[in-house]
């Protein structure tokens, strides 16, 4: 079995690609549903959640925003424990609908420190 090797990790595929594919084709379509006629913002957090927001993006069919803040709280592959903003928010989101996309969750950090910023800007 093949391995993929990202800085100092190795892992091992466990879903395929085109399961995961499957799978967002099918989140694209229960937030089309539950959010149609609202037009949500799309938050991704970089640098993790790109490719995932990308895929989800092109499969959305209803009228939304993206948006990007880069927050970094990584060196190589292990938490600094602290969490600095590269890119801040720039998007209105008062009174908007807004649907975070953030890859893994592990130590919570980067959220913690987020959230805050979020519920002062609406």
């Amino acid at each position: 079995m093949s391995t993929i090797q990202i800085l100092d990790k190795s892992f091992v595929p466990y879903i395929s690609s085109e399961k995961i594919q499957n799978r967002i084709v099918e989140i694209a379509k229960e937030l089309d549903e539950k959010f149609a006629g609202k037009k949500p913002v799309f938050l991704a957090i970089l640098n993790g959640s790109f490719m995932f927001v990308s895929d989800l993006f092109k499969n959305i069919t209803i009228e939304a925003e993206i948006s990007f803040v880069k927050l970094i709280s990584y060196q190589g592959t292990s938490s600094t424990g602290t969490v600095k903003k590269a890119l801040g928010l720039e998007t209105d989101l008062h009174e908007r609908h807004v649907i975070i996309v953030e890859d893994i969750v592990d130590t919570g950090n980067t959220m913690a420190s987020f959230i805050p910023d979020l519920e002062k800007s609406g």
